[in-house]
């Protein structure tokens, strides 16, 4: 990522107060059993930690500090029954998901041979989670279990937990980057158009505004030709071009891709959305010819680059390519009605990481629909299981996610420059057109290889935002 954040998982761990006098040997027992649950967290977040929490002031010890870290994500270790005092002050002023981790240290009791401290400290995984959940729901919290145990491993408790904390990265990326708008959205594209302070209020994205003069000037002071070289090297190295691609072919595109990078670090920019409707005369034409070449070069690096001024579709590619390593932008393109399927493609900048060969750049002397012409990109995806994520708005400015998992079959595709794909849908392509239209996800929506909805509705339930499946 050029811009890189991390995210922060409050951590912390509950126990009743009134066992630990009763039976001194719980007290090492939940120490290790928390310092080995720690472990599990992934080096990805930073762990801010509340520590055993086992009275209603180490709980308000532990909620100060989650304050103070503005966490992501808190991640509760439920070491044995607790009632919910332990639990309540230390997320009541915080407005995150609260994942309520119920794992038991044995997979089985020996009946015969388990006493009362053997029970509470290492086979008692179940009985508080009722408690804390009704309690969470009466203080309005978002809320979520995983129940597992931990002798033997567990890789789906381990998995869990590691999804939420992707989802929490998309979070703090939203939080600690911004956005930057080139010109403004397509003219007439209305369901593109947004408010950018609601954005700000509801999903914590701060938008900045740039202007294309600004944009045509940005690489006048880039002379280190090294770095130009380099980059350049990197564009051969991701694309084929037709009819052969050169150093010398490819300069002045490097040129701009090393200013744009030193741009986004310095702008802290991790979602650009853009759109020129200019002359395309002099340096604006330069620029326009080869942005989206430029532009996926970004995208490759972790900057969600969207077309048309969308900054709702910048969005989605941001979440999916912080959760399952690519997104590219698309829309639906046809119907191959003999076949069952949906052609789902865009023209303009893709993500090199969703494609399974060497993507492509041709020259066109029309951008359809758009001013000038210039480089296009093709990229390829990966057949086999795709997720597509819409992200919309109601009458209100509320936010809300679209998302259908389908499969991309092999098959002849579009071959005009645009990324396409034949996919299929469970609930055939006729009747799949009709839901994800009747949801308005907008006309955009960004793609990745794999199945990723579980992933998305975590991201959902940390946003606060309601999600329609609209098939899996």
């Amino acid at each position: 990522m050029l811009v890189e954040t991390k995210a922060r998982v409050g951590v912390f761990a509950i126990a009743l107060g009134a066992y630990l006098p009763q039976f001194p040997t719980l007290v090492p027992e939940f120490e290790q059993q928390y310092a080995d649950f720690k472990k599990t967290i992934p080096d990805s977040v930073e762990v801010v930690d509340g520590g055993i929490v086992t009275t209603k002031e180490l709980s308000m010890a532990a909620g100060d500090k989650f304050r103070a870290a503005d966490v992501d994500l808190v991640i509760l270790q439920l070491l044995t029954y607790a009632t919910s005092y332990n639990m309540l002050p230390a997320v009541r002023d915080l407005n995150v998901p609260v994942v309520l981790v119920n794992v038991q240290k044995k997979k089985a009791p020996d009946y015969a041979n388990t006493d009362t401290p053997t029970w509470l400290g290492e086979l008692y995984a179940c009985g508080a989670v009722g408690e804390m959940v009704a309690d969470l729901e009466r203080a309005g919290k978002r809320h979520a279990v995983i129940t597992g145990v931990v002798e033997g491993g567990d890789p789906q408790v381990q998995a869990e937990i590691e999804d939420w904390c992707r989802a929490a990265q998309v979070r703090r990326r939203f939080r600690d980057t911004n956005l930057a708008q080139i010109g403004r959205p397509y003219p007439g594209m209305m369901d593109l158009y947004i408010d950018e302070t609601n954005l700000y209020n509801r999903m914590f994205l701060y938008t900045k505004q740039f202007d294309w003069e600004k944009m045509w000037a940005i690489a006048d002071n880039i002379t280190d030709e090294n770095a130009i070289r380099a980059k350049a090297q990197d564009i051969l190295d991701t694309f084929d071009i037709e009819g052969g691609g050169t150093i010398e072919k490819v300069w002045d595109m490097a040129k701009y891709v090393v200013a744009f990078e030193q741009w986004v670090k310095d702008e802290k920019i991790a979602f650009i959305a853009s759109h020129y409707d200019g002359f395309a005369q002099g340096k604006a034409g330069v620029l326009d010819s080869m942005l989206i070449p430029a532009f996926s070069m970004l995208i490759k690096q972790g900057v969600a680059c969207a077309v048309e001024g969308d900054i709702k579709v910048s969005m989605a590619m941001s979440i999916l390519k912080t959760i399952a390593g690519c997104g590219q932008l698309s829309e639906m393109y046809s119907i191959d009605f003999d076949e069952d399927i949906c052609i789902i493609g865009h023209s303009g900048s893709g993500d090199a990481d969703i494609s399974e060969k060497k993507p492509t750049m041709k020259i066109v002397p029309v951008f359809h629909g758009k001013t000038g012409g210039g480089y296009l990109t093709q990229f390829y995806p990966h057949l086999g299981p795709v997720t597509y994520l819409g992200i919309t708005q109601d009458k209100d400015g509320h936010f809300k996610f679209v998302v259908a998992e389908g499969v991309n079959e092999p098959g002849p595709i579009f071959t005009f420059g645009d990324t396409n794909m034949r996919t299929r849908f469970t609930c055939g392509a006729r009747e799949f057109c009709n839901r994800w239209s009747e949801a308005g996800p907008t006309h955009h929506m960004a793609a990745a290889s794999g199945r990723h909805i579980d992933t998305i509705l975590k991201v959902a339930k940390i946003f606060d935002v309601p999600v329609d499946i609209i098939t899996r």
